[in-house]
């Protein structure tokens, strides 16, 4: 026997139950009536505790709330793109949002909100950005190496050969100035060329990696310049070249360092992340390492190139510790990115944990 079909209104309130996307109904006066799972979850709150909120309290958007009482007056639904809301003091998230109203003769104008969380795709799209820079990057420097080594070369051996045929010491010292300046053009394009040994990947804790480069920079740093740190103890080990992976921290670290001097808090925190994608690869389990400090931030106009060579804020820096660390990351199949704001910027690192060899191919018990 067929069981009997869902009627329509319970058939509805399941769709509506179980949709990923937000869904909210206001009255006239833009109040809340109702709110799905989903905006539960958004907002982190019960409905029971949320319902009869004003829109206004409920978004603190000016702008938005105005536009809403437009679309309730004229009957006309609207949308917005990648509209930022502040739903808590320490929590914004970007989202479409979709305002249409409802007539209704009974109860006048009702107006449905649809808001749907956009941040996890925008940082997708920002992480495959990010990527495709590094790689870009990493093939002009070494076209452009290429073609400054050989010329640089040839000007060092020739600086050589006329230095033996001078008989006057005074001479000498000219050449031995081209040699010294070729050498030192020399060091810089190999540094901005980065490493170029694959990497060499065995069982490695973060944290010995993290520990190691915090005894080593609170050496050379003023005692005023505090390194504290707050680490997950259950991340497990990962395949990963130890000495490439201290390298890349360190130097964030270190830029962390001389952004707070003379004094200043730095934070090194490790978490792990389910589920989550890097690029356009999703894995079950990252690690995010993080280098958070309470500097003066980094200019807004910086901000998107601070893992390109040669870009620095510094009059003395060469620009070229992050993009080194970018490319460190990279070959382990990470990422690194960058917000920044006055008082906290956070660099963090995300690695994907892969079973470790030795685990992955001891061999299982049968009966």
């Amino acid at each position: 026997m067929t069981p009997p079909s869902p009627s329509r209104p319970d058939l509805s309130q399941r769709i509506l139950e179980n949709l990923h996307t937000t869904v909210l109904l206001f009255d006239q006066q833009l109040s809340l009536r109702h709110i799905n799972p989903a905006g539960e979850m958004l907002f982190a709150v019960s409905a029971g505790r949320i319902v009869g909120t004003r829109a206004h309290l409920l978004f603190n958007h000016d702008e938005l709330v105005a536009a809403l009482r437009t679309a309730v007056a004229t009957g006309h639904p609207f949308t917005e793109r990648e509209l930022v809301l502040a739903l808590a003091p320490q929590r914004k998230v970007t989202v479409d949002l979709t305002a249409i109203p409802l007539r209704d003769p009974q109860s006048g104008t009702e107006l449905l909100v649809e808001l749907n969380e956009i941040d996890r795709q925008l940082r997708i799209t920002r992480d495959e950005g990010i990527l495709a820079q590094s790689a870009a990057t990493r093939a002009l420097v070494r076209g452009l190496a290429h073609e400054i080594k050989n010329p640089l070369g040839g000007l060092r051996g020739a600086a050589q050969l006329l230095e033996r045929e001078l008989a006057a010491e005074e001479l000498k010292e000219y050449t031995r100035v081209i040699i010294s300046e070729a050498d030192r053009l020399q060091n810089l394009v190999n540094r901005m060329l980065g490493p170029n040994a694959l990497p060499h990947k065995q069982a490695t804790n973060i944290h010995q990696v993290t520990e190691r480069v915090r005894q080593v920079v609170q050496a050379e740093v003023p005692e005023t310049v505090h390194i504290h740190t707050d680490y997950d103890p259950s991340i497990p080990d990962l395949e990963a070249d130890r000495d490439q992976l201290i390298q890349a921290v360190m130097n964030l670290v270190r830029n962390a360092a001389q952004a707070v001097s003379p004094r200043g808090h730095i934070t090194l925190r490790t978490r792990t992340l389910r589920q989550y994608t890097i690029g356009q690869t999703r894995h079950k389990l990252v690690a995010r390492i993080e280098v958070i400090d309470n500097g003066p931030g980094i200019p807004p106009e910086m901000l998107e190139n601070v893992f390109l060579p040669m870009v620095t804020g510094r009059a003395d820096g060469t620009g070229l510790g992050l993009p080194i660390a970018q490319s460190l990351v990279n070959q382990h199949g990470g990422l690194i990115e960058c917000e920044s704001q006055p008082g906290r910027t956070a660099f963090t690192i995300l690695l994907p944990l892969t079973p470790v060899a030795a685990e992955a191919e001891r061999p299982r018990h049968t009966r």
